[in-house]
């Protein structure tokens, strides 16, 4: 049986969910979370090491870009399996890498030579052209474009429908 535990029961937790529930890959999906008590949330996020086994893997869908990294690192550091989300409707060239903890949603494009760090998240419709470089922790969010060029700084969201045109932040 496969298990995927989401830290974070939020608007975004429930995204993630939903992408994880159409991947067919776990049997079973719980919730972590400091502030919600909803009945489907069995636990406060710290919690995360009561659940780690060998068929659960892990992952923060936090919307603060730091938080977000900060709760994965811990995790690793406690020997957790760390998820990658990659929905089926999302495009992925085979030449780039996205690390654990990543989440690309549908209708997104991870161009030529990309590598996405830990922890980033490539929401609907943005595109990353060729050759560009996620740092950890990166939020590209709806529609936005990266062209090549660039390698977007650990932890910084690029807005809604904005074109980050090549080498605005020089590799």
């Amino acid at each position: 049986m496969k298990r995927l535990v989401i830290l974070g029961a939020g608007g975004y937790g429930k995204t993630v969910e939903d992408f994880a529930l159409q991947s067919e890959k776990y049997d079973e999906i719980l919730f972590l979370d400091d502030k919600s008590t909803a009945p489907n949330v069995i636990g406060v996020c710290d919690d995360f090491v009561k659940f780690i086994d060998s068929d659960t893997e892990f992952i923060s869908a936090i919307g603060n870009n730091v938080l977000r990294v900060d709760l994965t690192e811990k995790m690793i550091n406690a020997g957790a399996n760390i998820a990658t989300i990659i929905h089926r409707l999302a495009y992925v060239s085979p030449t780039s890498v996205i690390e654990q903890g990543s989440i690309i949603h549908p209708n997104s494009v991870v161009g030529t030579n990309c590598v996405v760090k830990k922890c980033c998240i490539v929401n609907s419709g943005a595109v990353i052209d060729h050759n560009v470089i996620l740092e950890e922790g990166v939020h590209i969010c709806l529609n936005a474009v990266v062209k090549t060029g660039n390698r977007i700084p650990q932890t910084k969201k690029i807005e809604a429908g904005r074109v980050i045109h090549n080498c605005t932040y020089p590799i």
